[in-house]
């Protein structure tokens, strides 16, 4: 009898896993994989039996490549989901549901942004710039799945508003996106730091009320960045008036006779440039006496050779 096994990861051949301790697991005969994605068919298939669940992490996140069961379960609990989505009274507990999580999300994004109003706390000369400030980061940080800093539940909402801000801050109004970073712990850490530094002193300024400093990257960003409200839905579109019929254009006047042209002149004739003649050959060098006639056909080729040597230095003379 098989047992639930959880931190499994995806084998390097079909129908096998890894387990924790690394060792290659074959999936037992009569099982298939049940992808992720459907939460309901997922918890019905793990209530029936043993499954295996199968995990794979990338960086700090752990993506679910689904889990092994056997058919017979897999497909049972198909059917029962799809008995329980038909019915309609589980469609109604699922719009209730809806609209409950729906008023939650609207409720949560009111508090973020009067928290992150709070931690602004400009100067009433700024108040404008505070609003869009936070409605830019309420917008980035509050949308449920965003994986942001707002999402989380682990610290007090206002740390998560000080927090999303700086984040905001970093990646709209500093090059963090177009850094290099060593490749060595802590490095980030320390970057971001300092970024955060500089983030905080910007801030600073505006909640004294003082002037902006010439091109401020917060003023920048938020003029670059789009409007955080919802598009109105488009409206239907209006039946289109017939057009008038237009009125007879009047009748074009007969353009006059052009005037013949002027004859072309004739093409004048280009200069060609002297033909130069090329110079007489020079005058064949006479034999040196005492010179032997060549007795063989590679005696008369190594006398041509010694001629033209000598021709060549006698020309140079």
């Amino acid at each position: 009898m098989e047992e639930t096994r959880t931190g499994l990861r995806p084998g390097l051949r079909p129908r096998t896993v890894r387990g924790e301790d690394g060792l290659l697991i074959e999936v037992p005969a009569g099982w298939e994989l049940l992808a992720p994605g459907d939460a309901a068919l997922t918890r019905a298939t793990s209530a029936m039996g043993p499954v295996w669940k199968v995990e794979e992490k990338r960086g700090r996140k752990v993506f679910s490549r689904g889990l092994w069961a056997p058919a017979a379960h897999i497909a049972a609990a198909r059917l029962a989901v799809e008995a329980q989505r038909a019915d309609p009274a589980h469609q109604r507990k699922l719009d209730a549901s809806r609209r409950r999580r729906a008023e939650a999300q609207a409720e949560y994004v009111d508090e973020f942004e009067g928290e992150v109003l709070d931690f602004l706390a400009f100067n009433p000369r700024h108040a404008a710039l505070a609003q869009q400030l936070a409605a830019q980061v309420t917008a980035h940080a509050t949308p449920v799945g965003s994986g942001t800093v707002a999402r989380t539940e682990r610290i007090p909402v206002e740390r998560r508003a000080e927090a999303a801000v700086i984040a905001w801050m970093r990646h709209q109004t500093t090059a963090y996106d177009q850094m290099t970073v060593e490749r060595v712990k802590g490095a980030r850490r320390e970057l971001r730091r300092a970024l955060a530094e500089r983030s905080r002193a910007l801030l600073d300024r505006y909640r004294r009320g003082e002037d902006p400093p010439p091109h401020c990257p917060l003023a920048r960003a938020l003029l670059a960045a789009p409007a955080p409200a919802l598009a109105p839905l488009p409206s239907p579109p209006r039946p289109m008036a017939p057009s008038p019929p237009k009125a007879p254009s009047p009748p074009k006047a007969p353009s006059p006779p052009k005037a013949p042209s002027p004859p072309k002149a004739p093409p004048r004739p280009t200069p060609t440039a002297p033909v130069r003649s090329a110079p007489p050959p020079a005058p064949p060098v006479p034999p040196p006496p005492g010179l032997p006639p060549p007795r063989n056909a590679g005696e008369e080729e190594q006398q041509a050779r010694y001629l033209a040597v000598r021709a060549r230095m006698m020309r140079k003379r």
